[in-house]
């Protein structure tokens, strides 16, 4: 029986081949002989010295102990195109963009026995939360936790289908593609034709349909046509571009915002894209000039209310934008907190599609308040069947807070937890969607919770019929409202929201139904009138808020 060997196999993209794929600075020998290597096939070999490992001299070990290095590049041309093979660590000689991103988990997806799956690396992109699962018996995918309409597969192992047996039993795939197969020297040409149609093929969706709803662009070539997009769009101020704060904040923290890095900025109420044109137009800053590197330079700052820096992000992060590449039709690309990411249109139709028809107009009153609390509040006071419970908590004791929602009231005979988010930001619109969905999962599971629940309503409501809204609680009768705060038009409905939060809203309101919980979601109108900018408050020590900042920004 012949010995199986691993091999790493990348596949170049259409011109490029062994003249210039490596790097400038590579250390790779490319003189020497071998007689077996296929008709065509280039070598590059690393020999590296014999050295000792760094523990010897740690240790003080008196034996003399040395290792080396080896490994090897094989570029072997095949159907027009060429294949790099790699043994040893070796391959980060290769120019990034000089081989197929999706190679190896394409190959892969098409070549494995759906139903026998070992392992798989994920990434929820919302969350910017990666795993690896594996099981101990070969499975189905659905048995890793993998939700097509919101994790991102980067990889996946498995044993392949009878029908490639004779050419590899497992596979494991990512950019590369990692195999195990006893084909010999003279083989490697016709296993590689082989990949290379399975690379080509399309078979893999009909074992796993929109599996690749959502994808990481990891080809430097186009990344930089999209970031071209993206300097377009911003050198045109384009009203499609935006900027959020890439994390969760506590807005009861009273954050305010500023820039760096073309000068003082001005202190802000508000984070939006034309406080940052105010800001480069303040410094009289060439729009045109702007490049990549000085949206990666430049920063958004989460200040308190004289000033004083709490956090740090850059621009490129910071900024939110869709767009599309000539060359890449039916595909819409995604900038999210400094990654890029390929969406299938049909994918977004379908977005639109299930989440459209549960918006609905605004049953509370606009928002012209300071805070949420605040707008909780008074809605609450105008109104007095309508419970505040905005911070209370209904867990049993011992567990983690969890708020049953912002405002419970009863509308067209059911309860209604309202939730309500100021904010049109992904990560905040994420965490108020799962709030929702906790909120029920702990009342279905949690006797005590519903207790709770009815003890607050009878302490927070001076008027109305809390013993109505009770029993409607009690009786299931009850329905889950989002209220998202924002000056944009209701008309554009999901179209509203950036893409990650349509995911996860969907995802909740999938939750939900299985619940058989009613889920809407309706924009309330934002009436707070923007304050301008004004400067920061001077430090009461020594140091100015200007030098104060600069030195901030130099330490970092």
């Amino acid at each position: 029986m012949a010995k199986s060997r691993a091999f790493s196999i990348f596949l170049l993209k259409e011109g490029y081949d062994a003249t210039n794929s490596l790097r400038e600075n590579h250390v790779l020998d490319d003189d020497i002989g071998a007689q077996d290597l296929p008709e065509g096939a280039t070598l590059f070999v690393l020999d590296s010295q014999p050295r000792p490992p760094w523990w010897k001299s740690y240790f003080d070990v008196e034996k003399n102990l040395t290792q080396v290095n080896k490994g090897a590049l094989v570029f072997l041309p095949v159907g027009g195109r060429c294949f790099a093979l790699s043994f040893g660590h070796v391959s980060h000689n290769l120019i990034d963009s000089s081989y197929e991103y999706d190679f190896g988990l394409r190959v892969t997806l098409n070549s494995l026995d759906p139903h026998k799956l070992k392992s798989t690396d994920t990434l929820d992109p919302g969350a910017a939360k990666r795993q690896r699962t594996q099981l101990p018996i070969e499975s189905e995918l659905m048995l890793f936790d993998f939700d097509r309409d919101s994790t991102i597969l980067r990889s996946l192992t498995g044993k392949v289908r009878d029908e490639h047996k004779e050419l590899f039993r497992h596979a494991t795939g990512g950019s590369n593609l990692r195999i195990s197969t006893d084909v010999e020297a003279d083989g490697l040409v016709a296993l590689c034709e082989q990949l290379l149609n399975l690379y080509q093929s399309e078979e893999y969706k009909a074992a796993f349909p929109e599996i690749q709803n959502i994808m990481p662009v990891r080809d430097p070539a186009q990344i930089e046509a999209l970031n071209g997009r993206l300097l377009d769009a911003f050198r045109a101020r384009d009203p499609d571009l935006n900027i959020t704060v890439p994390e969760i904040i506590n807005y009861s923290d009273n954050l305010y915002a500023s820039f760096a890095g073309a000068g003082r900025g001005l202190v802000y109420d508000d984070v939006y894209i034309g406080r940052y044109y105010e800001y480069l137009d303040d410094h009289e800053v060439d729009f045109n000039a702007m490049e990549i590197d000085d949206l990666r330079r430049h920063a958004l700052l989460l200040t308190d209310e004289d000033g004083n820096i709490r956090d740090r992000y850059t621009i490129y992060k910071s900024l939110v934008f869709d767009t599309a590449l000539q060359d890449a039709q039916g595909e819409t690309f995604h900038l999210c907190e400094g990654n890029w990411y390929r969406i299938d249109d049909t994918y977004i139709a379908r977005l639109s599609a299930y989440l459209d028809p549960l918006f609905s107009d605004s049953d509370l009153p606009a928002y012209n308040h300071p805070s949420e609390g605040e707008y909780n509040a008074a809605v609450a006071a105008g109104d007095a069947a309508i419970a505040c419970l905005d911070k209370q908590n209904i867990s049993p004791a011992g567990q983690t807070a969890v708020e049953p929602c912002d405002l419970l009231a009863v509308r067209d005979g059911i309860a209604t937890f309202y939730h309500v988010k100021v904010s049109t930001l992904s990560a905040q619109l994420s965490h108020l969607f799962n709030q929702g969905v906790n909120a029920i999962e702990l009342m279905r599971l949690e006797p005590q919770a519903v207790e709770n629940l009815e003890e607050l309503i009878h302490d927070v409501m001076d008027g109305g019929d809390p013993d109505a809204l009770v029993t409607l609680v009690k009786d299931r009768k009850y329905r889950i409202v989002f209220g998202i705060v924002t000056r944009k038009a209701p008309a554009g409905r999901s179209l509203n929201l950036p893409l990650f939060s349509r995911i996860s809203l969907m995802r909740s309101m999938k939750a939900l139904q299985l619940m058989d919980v009613p889920g809407r979601v309706m924009f309330i109108a934002d009436q707070v009138v923007a304050a301008e900018g004004r400067k920061k408050k001077r430090k009461k020590k020594d140091m100015p808020a200007e030098a104060a900042q600069a030195a901030a920004e130099a330490a970092e």
